[in-house]
């Protein structure tokens, strides 16, 4: 029976034939069956029924076979109902049979998701005639004056993912609230139902898929950037979703809509929180990587007279990537461009503080330093995206440019003399990080006798004035 319609026919057959003709000898012969016997016997097999019907279909993976076994129950029932059988176990049965039909229905989604997501390819939706535009905007719930007007190709914001999503989840409530037709069902029950169920496919299945493809790591910079863009399409449906069901359903179901509004609403956010998320991450991984290419002369005699190739590779990978994210929301490009520069700025301290690896730092790869810093500062003031304040991406750089600046500008005495002040010059440069610079600048001179050479221009000696500078620095209150 388990996946065959012959099977449960000729099992409705064989029962519905031996209770039809228990009836109609109970009322055309005198005595021969009684109707305590008979009903006591319908009880107990109507129970097993129910048992067996509900195990048989339990098995069933195919969401068209169950309904096709719904409408033979249903014709079962019907046909005992008008010779007197009770069939409430029936009734209950098909109810229990729908919660399995709805797994199956949600599971067949989730094949159809993952399939969506696997065949896009996460670019603006292209349209070149009116025919295939006309076929988006009807299957999707998507108006843009200027785009109607736009000549073609026309390019829809979002990818394909997003009307084929919203399709597949109107398919599954068509397919729910078939399911719930001629079972004398309540209106808001059957409200109920579908509400139940398209709120768990949402927030369940369609939520796991999304989180699955956010979380992959062959999902690019740009396809995220694409993601996050979906999903603010897909949590604008919701509300076509609700009057849709409210449509099919042919009722008013306005507050429980408007519950799975919220839900799906919080859904939507949640990915999209996500993929902002992995977003900055690829930012930072992408930094990371051209980190891995710098190949500095730590004892360079003089600067190269130009930034360093990582760096301006860099930054113009930052500038044609922060191109896309020019219809993400303004807050998010923002974020995105500060997470970018202060990576950077914590990239360029490591190099010269916290990389055990370079012991001594000349004076010449300093200035080379500030050729780059420079570079990511003009990338940090061309306003990236539109919209986003320079002020605070240059801001994010400040840990590195003050560093800089105060040993390429020889300015200890203005550091000692503001430190502490809200006046100081160098307020994030605190007192370790500068002995530790200035020891590995005192290693890279040792070998040149050139200590500290352009600190001070008088004749003094060098090396007692670089253990003067350092001996003051250690005074300094080392935790600010």
């Amino acid at each position: 029976m388990r996946e065959s319609l012959g099977g449960y026919r000729e099992y409705f057959h064989s029962i519905v034939g031996f209770f039809v003709i228990e009836n109609h000898l109970l009322y055309t012969t005198n005595g021969l069956v009684s109707k305590v016997t008979l009903e006591e016997m319908w009880a107990t097999s109507v129970e097993k029924v129910s048992n067996v019907l509900k195990t048989q279909t339990s098995y069933c993976t195919d969401s068209g076979l169950i309904q096709e076994i719904k409408r033979l129950i249903m014709l079962f029932s019907n046909t005992l109902t008008n010779y007197g059988y009770n069939i409430s176990h029936l009734t209950q049965a098909l109810l229990e049979i729908r919660e399995h039909y709805t797994e199956v229905l949600t599971q067949r989604c989730f094949h159809e998701f993952q399939e969506i997501f696997k065949e896009d390819n996460y670019h603006p939706l292209q349209v070149v005639n009116l025919t295939e535009y006309a076929s988006v905007v009807a299957a999707f719930p998507f108006k843009d004056p200027n785009l109607e007007k736009s000549a073609f190709p026309r390019r829809f914001p979002f990818s394909s993912m997003v009307p084929k999503v919203y399709k597949q989840v109107k398919e599954f409530v068509r397919s729910s609230l078939w399911y719930t037709e001629d079972l004398n069902l309540t209106q808001t029950k059957i409200d109920e139902m579908i509400q139940k169920s398209t709120n768990l496919l949402l927030t369940g299945t369609l939520s796991g898929c999304l989180t699955t493809l956010i979380q992959k790591p062959s999902v690019g910079l740009l396809e995220l950037i694409q993601i996050t863009l979906n999903t603010n399409y897909l949590e604008c449906t919701n509300i076509y979703l609700e009057e849709f069901i409210t449509s099919v359903t042919k009722s008013s179901v306005k507050d429980e809509s408007y519950k799975a509004e919220l839900q799906g609403k919080s859904m939507f956010k949640d990915a999209r929180a996500e993929a902002e998320e992995q977003i900055y991450e690829k930012l930072k991984a992408k930094i990371d990587e051209s980190f891995d290419l710098a190949s500095y002369d730590w004892t360079l005699n003089e600067p190269e007279g130009r930034a360093s190739d990582y760096i301006i590779d860099l930054v113009a990978f930052l500038q044609s990537t922060f191109l896309a994210f020019t219809n993400l929301p303004l807050k998010v490009a923002t974020t995105a461009c500060a997470a970018a520069c202060q990576h950077i700025n914590r990239k360029l301290m490591y190099m010269i503080l916290g990389d055990e690896d370079v012991r001594q730092v000349s004076l010449g790869a300093l200035k080379q330093l500030d050729l780059d810093l420079i570079q990511c500062e003009q990338f940090a003031s061309s306003e990236p995206v539109k919209g986003v304040d320079s002020t605070l991406l240059i801001e994010c750089l400040t840990d590195v440019r003050q560093l800089l600046d105060l040993f390429n500008q020889c300015d200890f005495s203005a550091y000692f003399h503001d430190f502490g002040e809200r006046t100081s010059k160098y307020p994030r440069v605190t007192p370790a990080s500068a002995i530790k610079l200035l020891e590995k600048i005192r290693e890279a001179d040792k070998d040149k006798k050139k200590i500290l050479a352009v600190l001070k221009k008088d004749e003094r000696d060098k090396k007692k004035l670089h253990e003067t500078i350092l001996k003051q620095l250690k005074e300094l209150p080392q935790a600010m």
